[in-house]
């Protein structure tokens, strides 16, 4: 079964929009969401907890459809952060987990308090109060304690430093090892996700540009440095996207596949790669 299934989704918002948005998450991994600011990350992660309803198209979490009566039972299964966690100025964590606890059949208090513990955050101090770090580790420790199976997070590393990140995608692993455990994950941290992610999905101007394996992804393609004479050598249909460098050099995408096999080529990083298809000089 698949986690997660959109199938031709499309969203208008004004002059922008998600369009024929089709996208899989297989039980039992972890798909990073990637894109800029404005790709449509968001937008997708709030049509699919149906807080945004789509305008065309098909969305099911944990194979429910989204729009059926069934779904409302289906959110006591997913574990949320969004980017901005909404909880009470006023209130303190004590209190969250008052709330969450009439909210979720499967709350469990000692859980939550392990993690507020192992995430040193104090009990009696009034969210308005926290920084950005702690409300979202707050929002990690609420998803993380009601037993879910699927974690949509939405920039759920962001504000966190290094060290702290890295124990939150320890976490995210150790649940995603679990049986019938799926993650969906955005971040402007693409390190993070290739790391942690075993899909990645690409967002540009609300559409999907690239959805695949991480592995398969890093090995189609190669970065290329050399000359313009080189460079030139190049079938158009090997280069994915191409950047001039002011002292005449080239550096170039490659698609390897299309490549002569005795070109020496690096291992890109998915952020290269990102950066090559939506920044670079497209090749012709």
């Amino acid at each position: 079964m698949n986690a997660i299934e959109l199938s031709h989704v499309n969203k208008a918002f004004g002059d922008f929009s998600i369009q024929d948005l089709s996208l899989t998450v297989p039980e039992g991994t972890i798909c990073g969401l990637i894109g800029e600011n404005g790709a449509g990350k968001s937008t997708t992660i709030r049509l699919l907890m149906h807080a945004l309803r789509a305008d065309s198209g098909n969305l099911s979490v944990l194979g429910i459809d989204v729009n059926a009566p069934e779904f409302l039972a289906v959110k006591q299964d997913v574990g949320v952060v969004l980017d901005e966690a909404y909880f009470p100025e006023v209130m303190d964590a004590v209190q969250v987990g008052k709330i969450m606890a009439s909210t979720y059949t499967r709350w469990d208090a000692a859980q939550y308090a392990g993690f507020l513990d192992r995430f040193q955050l104090p009990r009696k101090k009034q969210f308005k109060d926290y920084s950005r770090g702690m409300t979202m580790k707050l929002a990690i420790a609420v998803a993380l304690s009601h037993a879910p199976r699927l974690l949509v997070l939405d920039e759920a590393t962001a504000g966190l430093d290094t060290i702290v990140r890295n124990e939150i995608l320890e976490l995210f692993r150790d649940f995603v090892s679990q049986p019938n455990h799926s993650i969906l994950i955005s971040s402007h941290i693409l390190s993070d996700l290739e790391k942690l992610c075993d899909y990645i999905a690409f967002l540009h101007q609300g559409k999907l540009v690239v959805s695949e394996e991480k592995d398969r992804l890093l090995e189609r393609y190669g970065l290329f440095s050399g000359t313009a004479e080189q460079f030139a050598a190049l079938r158009a249909e090997a280069v994915a996207g191409v950047e001039h460098l002011a002292y005449g050099g080239v550096r170039a995408l490659v698609r390897r596949a299309a490549a002569p096999a005795a070109l020496s080529l690096e291992k890109p990083t998915i952020e290269d790669i990102i950066l090559f298809l939506v920044k670079g000089e497209k090749a012709a």
